[in-house]
């Protein structure tokens, strides 16, 4: 039913509850409403992690040191190189995208199949590359030692430079016992055993006098807080409890495990939703080649899928803010 009201003297129209408020269909309302509601959850998860992070800033681990790989150039302090090509490629297929949407109001079928496929293209890349990425945050690289009140303490040679576990540890044969949770502390099970020991560290720590250690803790001037070599033994024999490689929910060889947790969820969270997005992509890009949407006479769900992929990789400027570059 249409309501009529009267203003200075003229008749005016209020919606009276049709299918196209605000000249948008129903798809496309639902979608905006969809994005609203998965933007107030992302803005929850990183207003979180910010709040953890001033909490632990003095103590948060380095974004260049952790994500400092690239691939197939093993050993090359690569800062931030590949999130950025990351970006950058998920950035491009927002473009394709948009293409993809004017080829569509153009009704330009093989136009929009070719924007579609490189958006799916760019896509997939992104997910692979964050799995990859991913691996190498849980493998680890050089890996640390944890000490009795959970903090991580890394190993520097005199220049500066990171030195691994292997480079250090000197082999102890000796018979290594899974650690159970009956014979243990806060009754936790081990979940697999640490490639060394922490005595064979420790003996090839101290026969080596170029090494030290240096803390989570930050300066004044946002770098760790180095030891001096006797400060580095005293605190290796007898604060030293464990060794740490990689990354996981209880453990972090780069610093907090809140740090890691935040991560695997957020990133976690956002991934999920671009892999989403190329499932979706692919089923559309497939009926467009059927034809399915000539012979409806609009792409309107190019633009409906469209809008999801933008709002995607917007959030993923928000999380490569607050993770990589703050």
């Amino acid at each position: 039913m249409e309501t009529t009201v009267a203003n200075t003297g003229t008749e005016g129209k209020i919606w009276g509850g049709g299918n196209q408020p605000l000249k948008a269909s129903y798809g496309k309302l639902m979608m905006w409403f969809f994005i609203l509601s998965d933007a107030l959850t992302f803005s929850g998860f990183l207003a979180a992690y910010g709040f953890s992070r001033f909490k632990f800033i003095d103590s948060w681990p380095i974004a260049d040191e952790v994500f400092n790989h690239f691939p197939f150039l093993h050993g090359v302090d690569a800062p931030m190189y590949y999130v950025a090509l990351m970006t950058f490629i998920l950035i491009f297929s927002s473009v394709t995208m948009v293409l993809a949407v004017d080829a569509g109001h153009q009704m330009k079928q093989k136009k929009v199949i070719l924007y579609m496929f490189l958006t799916i293209i760019g896509g997939a890349i992104f997910v692979g590359s964050q799995a990859w990425e991913w691996k190498n945050f849980i493998k680890g690289e050089y890996g640390a030692v944890e000490t009795k009140g959970g903090q991580i303490l890394q190993f520097l040679d005199t220049e500066g430079h990171r030195v691994a576990l292997h480079d250090i540890a000197i082999d102890m044969p000796q018979e290594r016992v899974q650690h159970e949770s009956k014979n243990g502390i806060w009754y936790k099970s081990e979940g697999t055993l640490p490639t060394y020991t922490i005595e064979e560290i420790r003996a090839g720590f101290a026969k080596r006098s170029d090494l030290l250690i240096r803390t989570q803790v930050l300066t004044d001037t946002g770098e760790k807080t180095i030891l001096s070599r006797e400060e580095s033994l005293r605190r290796l024999n007898t604060d030293a409890i464990g060794i740490v490689e990689g990354a996981n929910l209880i453990h972090n060889e780069y610093g907090t495990p809140l740090f890691a947790n935040f991560f695997f969820f957020i990133t976690g969270f956002h991934g999920f939703h671009v892999f989403s997005g190329v499932v979706i992509n692919i089923i559309i890009f497939f009926n467009i080649i059927l034809g399915t949407y000539e012979k409806r006479k609009n792409y309107e769900m190019v633009e409906k899928v469209g809008l999801y992929w933008h709002f995607v990789d917007l959030v993923w400027v928000f999380v490569f803010t607050f993770f990589y570059l703050v």
